[in-house]
């Protein structure tokens, strides 16, 4: 599960990657130019080689 800016920006950095001339990782029509959509296609079908790393909480030992 990703929030709304970890999904926007996977789609983002794959968009970008996809515009420099990396490979399409699913099939699609030939006339198909939109590196966005190509990106959301490709993150919903679950294709994409891009992971989150998120910070562990810090659990703080205060006593009073």
């Amino acid at each position: 599960m990703y929030t709304k800016y970890e999904k926007a920006r996977i789609i983002g950095a794959r968009a970008l990657q996809l515009a420099q001339g990396a490979p399409i990782l699913i099939k699609r029509a030939k006339t198909e130019i939109d590196t966005i959509k190509i990106a959301m296609d490709e993150f919903n079908k679950g294709v994409l080689p891009i992971t989150v790393k998120r910070p562990r909480p810090v659990k703080l030992n205060i006593k009073i």
